[in-house]
């Protein structure tokens, strides 16, 4: 059954205006999380964490801080919903995330818009190493003009 009356959780893989489900329901509530967990990790940078909050402040949404699943799953009962609506992750860390809230509540993963296909799988964890394989494809189809 199509949803309704959905929430949106807007993950770091789509924070930005081009995201799937703040395309598909523009009207509907939306929330961040920043991940307690991950935060207080040694995984995370206060520089990411600062992008991360500009990021989401320039988005119709609201902001948590907690475990992500029980706060998208409270948000959602706050507002009715009859389920979630997120843009599909490749991270692992947001795939576990997304099936823990599927085992509660019906949610819905649209497909993102590729920022490039690079020609192997994304390698996770730093930036860098994705950019490596990212960079060549970005700039294909670029010519200098320069004489």
């Amino acid at each position: 059954m199509p949803l309704q009356r959905p929430v949106l959780w807007v993950h770091e893989e789509a924070l930005g205006p081009r995201n799937p489900a703040l395309l598909a329901w523009p009207q509907a509530p939306a929330l961040f999380v920043f991940d307690s967990a991950w935060i207080s990790s040694a995984h995370i940078s206060r520089k990411r964490i600062g992008f991360l909050y500009e990021s989401a402040l320039a988005l119709p949404v609201s902001l948590r801080k907690g475990d992500v699943a029980a706060e998208v799953m409270a948000f959602a009962k706050c507002h009715t919903a009859d389920g979630v609506v997120s843009s599909r992750p490749v991270d692992p860390r947001l795939q576990r995330i997304a099936n823990s809230i599927r085992r509660q509540w019906p949610i819905v993963l649209l497909e993102p818009d590729a920022f490039v296909n690079p020609p192997r799988p994304p390698r996770l964890g730093r930036f860098s190493r994705y950019w490596r394989d990212a960079e060549s494809v970005v700039w294909e189809g670029f010519t200098s003009n320069a004489s």
